[in-house]
């Protein structure tokens, strides 16, 4: 293991025995918001320092046995001993590499997922919808709660765009990957000479994030504007003015809510929504400005971003990130996506050991 690494492995065990003792001082435990942000630190310190002291168990072992080397009775057995404490040392080494990866705050949380269509007119819509509800069938079977933020049907079906937040622990984690442009390959209905029509969609997925560490929103800088709702609602659809479009004017990021009854929880849900995307563009920025960033399997935000390709007639699935094509077009778009999120996170975490094992 890099010197570098080993130094950095130091710095981080001081840290958790100095953790230790903060934990155990009056002052801190009475103070109670300090208490949970130390407790949390420590928590995730501890595997990484008791893997660490392991190691250092492992490297003591081996400077005996390689003294024992040099005793001809003991020769033998002094080599078995080495053969053992390697392997065991590059376990050790494997599972610390693995602990020093960076881990994404966000990654527990909730989500808010907007699903928008690009080129390609009606069709555009229509492959919309088709990405929706494989969302929605992948929340279905992992039974997490899903509920519709906001809708703007298209013409001929299928949405112009429907942004829905699933609150459910570990969601972002698992569809932050899914942030781009998806590109559909498929004859329309509408095609007599039975031509395939290229048309795309863009998808963003935000963490929802609670309400204490939304970025702060002035008043002054939002216009909010109300409206009847056109969907479902019963007898309050247009007779109440209970939908809430909120325009922040220093961005020009625009959300809408109609999908509640009440005027005051279509505002609080925008505004959450709103607040998530802020954060989103805060966090991308950042990304942006790390030089140490080499390649990335996250949606950059850009909407010309091109992750994935759909292609019907041949059944086909293809994730341009890592260059990995399934036929199985079927299973993914009915919700079984775990068959292209799981290589993506393999691939994901090896760049990040990747950048680990150099030092960066």
């Amino acid at each position: 293991m890099k010197s570098s690494m080993v130094e950095k492995l130091e710095t981080l065990q001081e840290r958790w025995k100095e953790l230790e003792v903060l934990l155990g001082d009056p002052d801190v435990i009475a103070n109670q918001a300090r208490f949970c942000t130390l407790s949390k630190e420590y928590a995730q310190l501890s595997n990484l320092s008791n893997c660490f002291q392991r190691w250092q168990k492992m490297q003591y072992d081996i400077r005996n046995a390689d003294h024992l080397l040099q005793d001809p009775e003991m020769h033998s057995m002094a080599q078995e001993e080495l053969r053992i404490c390697y392997d065991h040392r590059e376990q050790l080494e494997n599972q610390l590499k693995a602990l020093l990866i960076p881990k994404d705050s966000d990654d527990e949380r909730g989500c808010f997922i907007e699903v928008r269509a690009g080129t390609g007119g009606n069709e555009a819509g229509l492959f919309a919808g088709v990405l929706f509800r494989m969302y929605s069938r992948f929340a279905e079977t992992r039974r997490w709660h899903m509920e519709i933020v906001s809708t703007s049907d298209s013409e001929q079906g299928g949405y112009k765009e429907v942004i829905a937040k699933i609150s459910a622990e570990g969601a972002y984690g698992l569809l932050k990957f899914e942030s781009g442009g998806h590109r559909v390959q498929r004859v329309p209905e509408t095609e007599s000479q039975g031509r395939i029509h290229t048309s795309t969609c863009t998808v963003a997925v935000m963490p929802e994030i609670p309400t204490a560490e939304l970025p702060e929103i002035n008043a002054s800088d939002l216009r909010i504007d109300t409206f009847r709702s056109s969907g479902a609602g019963g007898q309050h659809v247009n007779t109440t003015d209970s939908a809430i479009r909120i325009t922040h004017l220093p961005t020009g990021l625009v959300v809408e809510c109609q999908d509640e009854r009440s005027q005051h929880k279509n505002k609080a849900k925008a505004l959450s929504a709103l607040g998530a995307r802020l954060y989103a563009a805060e966090v991308q920025r950042r990304q942006q400005e790390n030089s140490l960033t080499r390649r990335t399997l996250l949606g950059s935000g850009d909407r010309s971003d091109r992750i994935r390709t759909y292609n019907f007639p041949q059944g086909r699935v293809t994730d341009h990130r890592i260059a990995l094509t399934l036929y199985r077009l079927e299973e993914i778009i009915d919700g079984k996506l775990d068959i292209l999120i799981k290589p993506i996170m393999q691939e994901y975490q090896a760049d990040q050991l990747s950048n680990v094992s150099e030092g960066s």
